[in-house]
């Protein structure tokens, strides 16, 4: 019997729940079940374990789907993995402080890349802060000294965020989340993580790899959003990197975006409902807090609501 080859079309993932003891056991309005009883720090909307749930693909793990079609998902430089690991963090206690590596530094313990990162800010009560690199002066005796005297986070800045906040966390930068927020993070397809201090938890700390490859001063900051001109619509350019591009797209209800695509990428929901078109293929619906990848080859999506909606497009640029 001969197969017949499918003709990949944008897709829907649905997300997948990492528990975490900083996480929430609601994770409402953006989820109305999570599957556990446990606290939920993370849903993942790219991750290896998420399952697709729209299409010909429906019920197959993405990670399968990304190595069987490496090409049509992220062109010719995809080497078989997504290039993206798109999140919601839902952090209802402070995050462990922590660093990841470069790809310098992750290429030396073996691994294909570090994880350069970004935080837009979805939901922040009063007062909601982020840990985000060390205080000037500080350095690799100093930071020691305050992991073993449980003084780290004198050391480090706290910055104030809110909502529509975008925040770039390049790797090497010793940072922590504090409660009150919900993130998406879009970042390097990587989860390495090194703990420096974790407010007594009993969790392993990692504290020599984290001294090795953490930068006493990095470009970590807050990024001031840039409106653009699109094909067919405009939008809001929140961050461009060297690993990745998020935008927003805000449509009005009856309206439609056309969005240009030639780079490995994904649709986020992150409020009211769309649904994801390409020209010969169905629509795919576009809920809050789920994602649509969209092949790299498919040149153009057109995103349409009817009762109105808002959408990130995150994206791996090429290099």
């Amino acid at each position: 019997m001969t197969e017949v080859a499918i003709e990949l079309a944008p897709f829907r993932l649905k997300p997948w729940f990492s528990e975490r003891v900083w996480g929430r056991r609601d994770l409402r309005p953006w989820y109305e079940d999570t599957g556990t009883t446990e606290l939920v720090g993370e849903a993942w909307l790219t991750g290896p374990d998420c399952v697709v749930e729209s299409g010909e693909l429906e019920g197959r793990d993405f990670k399968s789907v990304a190595a069987e079609f490496a090409a049509e998902l992220a062109g010719s430089g995809g080497g078989g993995e997504f290039p993206l690991l798109v999140k919601m963090l839902f952090p209802n206690e402070k995050l462990s402080v922590q660093v990841h590596p470069d790809d310098a530094h992750a290429q030396a313990m073996g691994q294909p890349r570090g994880k350069t990162e970004c935080w837009y800010v979805l939901e922040a009560e009063a007062g909601a802060r982020i840990g985000l690199g060390l205080k000037p002066g500080a350095s690799t005796v100093g930071v020691r000294m305050a992991i073993e005297d449980g003084t780290l986070e004198k050391m480090m800045e706290w910055v104030p965020v809110q909502v529509g906040d975008m925040v770039f966390v390049d790797a090497g930068t010793v940072h922590a989340i504090g409660p009150g927020v919900v993130l998406l993070e879009t970042q390097q397809t990587s989860d390495i993580t090194f703990r420096m201090y974790d407010y007594g938890r009993p969790r392993e700390l990692h504290v020599e790899q984290a001294l090795k490859v953490m930068k006493t001063e990095t470009a970590a900051g807050k990024v001031k959003p840039v409106a653009m001109d699109g094909a067919g619509s405009g939008f809001v350019r929140l961050i461009a990197q060297k690993y990745f591009v998020v935008d927003r797209y805000d449509i009005a209800a009856g309206r439609e975006a056309v969005i240009p695509v030639a780079e490995a990428g994904c649709l986020v929901g992150i409020g009211g409902a769309a649904v994801v078109q390409t020209a010969g293929a169905a629509g795919v619906e576009l809920p809050r807090g789920k994602a649509v990848v969209v092949p790299a080859d498919c040149g153009s999506v057109t995103v349409r609501s009817s009762a109105g909606a808002s959408l990130v497009r995150c994206f791996a640029p090429a290099n």
